[in-house]
């Protein structure tokens, strides 16, 4: 292998390289944003879920007075 074959392997494997890593790069930020996503979506279906906990304990806590 010549100097110059040489170095235009190893030019075309850090250019694969570098490729590779901006596609990571790019993945990475992609999964980011879906977990910021989840993060957001799990918040509000908590407060949802506490919302209807409330309603029902004040439906019961309504409930047992009418009863009484």
């Amino acid at each position: 292998m010549t100097p110059e074959e040489f170095v235009t392997q190893a030019r075309e494997v850090l250019q694969q390289s570098l490729t590779q890593l901006q596609t990571a790069t790019l993945l990475n930020s992609q999964l980011e944003q879906q977990i910021l996503e989840t993060g957001r979506s799990l918040q509000a279906l908590s407060q949802q879920l506490e919302a209807l906990s409330s309603s029902i304990q004040n439906e019961r806590r309504n409930g047992q007075s009418n009863n009484s």
